[in-house]
């Protein structure tokens, strides 16, 4: 049954994905910000939950923000189950006791099922992703420095080499990165459920 639930909501959710825009929102909502990276052929501008209604500018860019770095983790987490799903896994061991990195399982179950990682390990990882969040991924430790979109998280490093592009590749560069963080949030989605599922991945077995 509880399968049967899991499979429905995924399905309804991938639906819902691809769904048209609503039609009720105002043409003047639509026009501030159709025009923004990321609002690309064939959905154009997609908001069907709303989210931009009445929304500023300043709004815009934190929901941005929000989606590029939430891409970003889930091009990470996806490249990472394909590693360790065949078979490459960092050498030597995880902790003193001798255990390898490759005696832990893929996926979710290396956090939360029978065979996960000792509970210290996993408050290590969860202290390490809050470092990285408070004191490294922002804009902060760089005085003066000013991101020029949401994202930017150079703080004045490697100002020259993105310089010397065009407006016209940056913006394709940006876009690129932002249907492939939609599609990798999609993805690393799809394999939790199937793992939950108890299914075979056969995309990432057959590499």
């Amino acid at each position: 049954m509880m399968k049967s639930v899991a499979v429905i909501a995924a399905t309804l959710a991938s639906a819902s994905a691809f769904a048209p825009a609503q039609i009720g929102q105002s043409s003047t909502q639509l026009n501030a910000f159709e025009s923004e990276i990321g609002a690309q052929a064939p959905l154009g501008f997609f908001d069907p939950l709303g989210l931009l209604d009445d929304a500023d500018q300043e709004r815009f860019d934190r929901l941005r923000y929000v989606e590029i770095k939430h891409g970003r983790i889930a091009m990470l987490a996806f490249l990472g189950q394909i590693a360790t799903r065949t078979g490459h896994f960092l050498g030597g061991d995880i902790d003193y006791a001798g255990h390898a990195f490759s005696s832990y399982p893929s996926g979710l179950a290396a956090l939360f099922g029978p065979d996960a990682i000792p509970e210290n390990g996993l408050a290590q990882i969860i202290a390490f992703i809050g470092v990285l969040e408070f004191s490294v991924v922002d804009n902060e430790w760089n005085e003066g420095w000013e991101p020029e979109f949401p994202g930017d998280l150079r703080n004045g490093l490697g100002v020259a080499s993105w310089d010397r592009f065009s407006d016209e590749w940056k913006a394709r560069k940006r876009g690129i990165e932002l249907n492939n963080g939609r599609a990798a949030m999609m993805g690393i989605l799809g394999l939790m459920v199937h793992e939950k599922l108890g299914t075979d991945m056969p995309i990432i077995g057959q590499l």
